[in-house]
């Protein structure tokens, strides 16, 4: 075998999925004596009281010692951290959700908010990119929301400075169905198919390029659903194909554990652990977060470069030598990886949401297209240009 000659493991497949080694890694327990400057440590999860340790984010030695401990649990350990009041002040969460709720109110009118990753749509209210409409709408409350020493902390202990934030509000009514288990962006999602053509290595690369966080906008018990997670699973080398596998699901749902949230805790965890919002069984809990995605500086190219402008140009060329025989598939496909964007992110998810799967097209899957069903440069000069608009914020 490959891997026997390598001595590692160059790729994952299905055959590398082994629920019993799953459950063995999820059946580990954290010793409190592991996170001493945690308050507690409540169902393999972390709780860490910021209304003690607050005053320790302004003393760069301790700050540092809390960063390191906090990484730790996100790499090596749970896999997850609760802030309890990460916020101090609960009444710039408030303001923050008046905002929210109008913007659900006018884009529910306006048929926006349409597609969800992992949940049916029309099962939840989503405010894409609420990063961006809530500092253009309240660029003041913006400032006291993000201007949170906790969040910025937590941020940096697993990506270091310069990382970015974007957000999306989720609103679960009563009667809200659970998602699925799932990892998430980036390698979540994709197919199955798709994940296993990445290097193993990749698999742990893109854990470690993203954190995953969701503020509590209301109280929110254990009846109104708050996130189902499972500690340890992030360290499950396949798990960006085994959480597709409906065995892996049922352990999932199984062993998964909810913590009750107050207005104004915070919780973060590696995109990478098996996660999926709850089922909302409360009679009159609407329970709102906002969900937290922040990205490494680290996954961009050196160079900008006009992608658009080169497939267009590129596209004339790669039918006349298709038709000529002079390239064959996997040449053609190796022309488009050179040209043209791959990836479907980032992407404006109010107009280019995720409908009938986890990412929208990209500009290859276009040009792909654009070759397979011998379209006229005219028109995918349309359809990029149609792209770019709904890509733009």
């Amino acid at each position: 075998m490959v891997e026997r000659e390598l001595g590692f493991i160059p790729y994952f497949d299905r055959e590398s999925c082994d629920l019993d080694e799953f459950k063995v890694l999820t059946s580990q327990a954290l010793s409190p004596a592991a996170v001493p400057l945690a308050a507690d440590v409540v169902k393999n999860v972390p709780l860490y009281d910021m209304t003690v340790l607050r005053p320790a984010l302004e003393d760069p030695a301790r700050r540092r010692e809390l960063l390191a401990e906090w990484g730790w649990v996100l790499l090596q350990s749970a896999g997850v951290i609760v802030l309890k009041h990460a916020y101090a002040d609960t009444s710039v969460i408030d303001r923050a959700s008046d905002v929210f709720r109008a913007l659900i109110a006018e884009e529910r009118e306006g048929g926006a908010g349409k597609g969800d990753h992992f949940a049916a749509s029309g099962a939840n209210d989503r405010v894409w990119n609420s990063a961006q409409k809530h500092c253009l709408r309240d660029p003041e409350g913006f400032a006291l929301y993000f201007g949170n020493p906790a969040i910025a902390a937590a941020a940096e202990a697993w990506l270091g400075p310069h990382y970015q934030v974007t957000a999306q509000v989720n609103q679960v009514r009563p009667g809200g169905q659970a998602q699925t288990a799932h990892r998430d962006y980036h390698l979540g999602f994709q197919s199955q198919a798709l994940a296993a053509q990445y290097p193993a290595h990749s698999h742990a690369v893109t854990a470690v390029l993203t954190l995953q966080g969701a503020v509590a906008h209301v109280d929110m018990p254990v009846e109104s659903g708050p996130t189902k997670l499972l500690p340890f699973s992030q360290l499950y080398g396949p798990g960006y194909l085994a959480f597709h596998e409906e065995d892996h699901q049922a352990y999932f749902d199984q062993a998964c554990i909810q913590l009750p949230l107050e207005k104004g805790d915070a919780v973060f965890f590696n995109p990478a652990l098996f996660h999926a919002a709850g089922a909302n069984v409360s009679s009159d809990i609407h329970r709102m977060v906002n969900l937290l995605q922040v990205s490494s500086p680290f996954g961009r190219a050196m160079e900008a470069l006009d992608r658009r402008a080169m497939s267009e140009a590129l596209f004339p060329a790669l039918a006349e030598l298709k038709l000529a025989g002079r390239l064959d598939a996997a040449q053609i496909d190796a022309a488009i990886a050179a040209c043209a964007e791959g990836y479907a992110f980032p992407t404006n998810l109010d107009t280019d949401p995720p409908i009938g799967g986890n990412a929208p097209d990209s500009q290859a899957d276009l040009l792909r297209r654009a070759l397979d069903e011998g379209w006229a440069p005219s028109k995918l000069t349309e359809t990029l240009t149609a792209l770019a608009a709904r890509q733009r914020p």
